[in-house]
């Protein structure tokens, strides 16, 4: 892990979250995954939402729940196999992703964290 892939991996990401396009926002995420986010217990009832196929149809959910949703990154972070990307939404609400990658730099645990004030 580096800076160049961290900032290329969040232009990347940032770029097919806001296509929408769900087999692009999937891409990113390694067929074990495994995230933690409050708007996963919003929308699902429970925070943590475990492999590729409950990830996909959360996301899903998400992309109808908020049709025009969008991102932009503010600042990326990069650690030992993990990045943080710090990001603003449509609705001007901060957020932070901690998302650590496997051996295949895919992303295997991601946990969300939100700034709603």
């Amino acid at each position: 892990m580096n800076n160049l892939f961290a900032k290329q991996f969040a232009a990347k990401w940032e770029e097919s979250w806001n296509s929408h396009d769900i087999n692009k926002i999937m891409g990113h995420y390694a067929s074990d995954v495994m995230i933690i986010s409050p708007v996963a217990g919003k929308l699902l009832g429970n925070p943590e939402v475990k492999g590729f196929e409950a990830v996909k149809s959360y996301f899903i959910k998400g992309l109808q729940a908020y049709p025009d949703l969008k991102f932009k990154v503010l600042e990326v972070l990069y650690g030992e196999k993990s990045i943080v990307l710090y990001y603003v939404n449509q609705n001007g609400v901060k957020a932070g992703e901690f998302m650590q990658f496997g051996t295949d730099d895919k992303i295997v645990s991601m946990h969300a964290h939100y700034n709603e004030s």
